[in-house]
């Protein structure tokens, strides 16, 4: 009897991919999905490319487009097993950076890689993703999820995410027509959101065994993944009633490197100490880091998530509007000439 040499076949499962996986989060992804549907909506889950036209309203519509992704913060997420609010996050970074140009997010699309795809997580993860696009009022209309064996850790996995807003091009927001006197207010965050997670996980590291059981009235660990504040819809309700000359979403760099962004030149933003709330969060990661003040507003949000630059004579009623929609608004600050100065000054 001859003895065959020929090796067993492999299948793409074999190799680390399953396909039937991937088949099963499609289809439990796709009521989520179409909870976020919106007119404009074509063509969205399952195709190979998403199909949305720009709504017949916008008479001159400028596209705008953002990217981001949710950093270090999914490393607490894996270990914690905190899955439910990254997606949240995810869109988050991206349509408020769509916002700061006067833009309506119309559509987002997410990116999921993995090791080894579990079904779960995945889900838990989109549903954060369909929740934040049903909060800021866009649709989830397509996206990947990516299984590459050997190229991420067990357990762990990597998101990106693509939104498109609109504008009409007369009222892109510039901030060209900023001038001194102008006031400078501050829409509170909802805690570290997205940036300065490297830090964050320092501090943890750093504290070992002695976390407070509670911050800012949540168990500690909920405050610190506590997911990114979508302004997109009060902000936009604003935007239509009042003025508007800027928004700053502050990210990375925190208040002294994104006001900047928005400011002409010559024009600097003096914001006054104090003049908004010091969440027990951001204290703790302060004394726990021992850095100043500086290196706090360079490094986090610090509290203010959202900057509104306004004409004075508006700048009571946009803040009420704001206030009675939901968001905690402070008077952080003016704008004055710069001189030798720094662009932004916390004094």
């Amino acid at each position: 009897m001859t003895q065959s040499n020929t090796p067993a076949p492999l299948s793409y499962k074999d190799a680390g991919v399953d396909i039937d996986a991937g088949d099963a989060l499609v289809e439990r992804i796709k009521p989520l999905a179409k909870k976020t549907l919106r007119d404009g909506v074509l063509a969205g889950i399952g195709g190979f490319g998403a199909l949305f036209e720009v709504p017949k309203r916008y008479r001159e519509p400028v596209l705008v487009s953002g990217t981001d992704g949710v950093g270090t913060k999914l490393k607490l997420a894996f270990e914690w097993n905190m899955h439910d609010s990254v997606g949240i996050d995810l869109v988050a970074m991206s349509v408020n950076d769509v916002l700061v140009q006067g833009a309506e997010p119309l559509f987002f699309l997410d990116y999921f890689a993995c090791g080894k795809l579990d079904v779960d997580t995945a889900v838990a993860v989109v549903g954060g993703i369909a929740r934040g696009c049903e909060l800021s009022g866009c649709a989830l209309i397509g996206g990947e999820t990516a299984e590459m064996p050997g190229m991420y850790p067990a357990g762990e996995y990597d998101l990106a995410g693509f939104a498109v807003g609109a504008v009409e091009k007369s009222r892109i927001l510039t901030g060209q027509d900023i001038q001194p006197g102008d006031v400078v207010l501050g829409l509170a965050s909802s805690g570290v959101h997205s940036n300065g997670f490297s830090l964050v996980r320092k501090c943890i590291e750093r504290a070992g065994g002695q976390l407070p059981e509670t911050l800012d009235g949540l168990p500690f660990r909920q405050a610190v993944m506590a997911p990114t504040r979508l302004y997109v819809k009060n902000v936009l309700a604003a935007l239509a009633s009042h003025p508007i000359k800027a928004l700053a979403h502050i990210t990375g760099g925190g208040l002294l490197e994104n006001i900047p962004r928005v400011l002409p030149d010559g024009m600097a933003a003096h914001l006054v100490k104090g003049s908004w709330p010091r969440t027990e969060l951001f204290a703790w990661l302060q004394q726990t880091a021992g850095i100043d003040d500086i290196e706090m507003n360079r490094t986090f949000n610090n509290g203010i998530g959202m900057v509104v630059v306004i004409d004075p004579s508006h700048a009571d009623a946009c803040a009420a509007m704001l206030r009675e929609a939901g968001e905690k608004v402070h008077v952080i600050g003016q704008i004055a000439l710069r001189g030798e100065g720094a662009a932004v000054t916390v004094a």
